[in-house]
């Protein structure tokens, strides 16, 4: 009995965690963090969603992020518990400890880019193409980076908005609370990386599912 309910429990786990999709749940998460902490850390352009929102409160409180980060994660995935189901928190928990392993890897290294800092504009940019590439191949697998991807998802689930709408809204509300304590020129780049990582997440999600509706036209 013990043996069957082993088999079932692996056999759950396992399913729909196939090598491929496990292989762009890692490369997804490879991209994205390389672009953050190569460019987004180095140049200090801040973040909207989960990220923006934990180091609003830490200026504001001075609560250790070690401690505000897992509550608004945990927060934002109960609420995907409820409304994308099980499934997207099991692939979620790989994808997000690879998000995780990968901003450890490259932490053990200098910067492998040069500093931007003197071009915001132009780090926005980049360190966007990153971030949507990257967070893009991990949702379009059915997972999340980190709380902001489960919230954006649940938002555009229930409203039905474009992803692109549901990660700007969540993004442009943390980012207006960082007007704060953060300079406006900051804040303008990070509007522009949000903005254009948010079109590139939606882009990246959905271009495999219209290539299928044109070939089945």
């Amino acid at each position: 009995m013990v043996k069957n309910e082993k088999a079932t429990l692996r056999g759950w786990l396992l399913e729909g965690l196939t090598a491929r999709r496990m292989l762009f749940i890692l490369l997804g998460a490879m991209i994205a963090t390389f672009g953050i902490h190569n460019i987004h850390h180095q140049v200090g352009i801040t973040e909207g969603g989960v990220i923006g929102l934990m180091l609003f409160v830490d200026h504001w409180t001075g609560f250790s992020p070690a401690y505000i980060t897992p509550v608004l994660d945990i927060a934002c995935y109960i609420l995907a518990l409820k409304y994308l189901g099980g499934q997207f928190i099991k692939i979620s928990v790989l994808s997000t400890l690879s998000v995780s392993a990968f901003y450890k890897l490259w932490e053990q290294f200098p910067p492998m880019l040069p500093d931007l800092s003197s071009h915001p504009l132009l780090a926005a940019v980049l360190g966007s193409c990153f971030v949507g590439v990257g967070v893009g191949i991990i949702v379009r697998q059915g997972g999340s980076s980190g709380g902001d991807d489960a919230l954006a998802l649940v938002i555009s689930k229930v409203t039905h908005w474009r992803l692109a709408r549901a990660y700007l809204f969540t993004d442009l509300t943390v980012l207006a609370l960082s007007l704060s304590y953060i300079p406006v020129i900051k804040i303008a780049c990070s509007v522009v990386t949000v903005t254009l990582s948010s079109y590139l997440i939606d882009k990246v999600q959905t271009w495999k599912w219209k290539e299928r509706t044109k070939a089945s036209d």
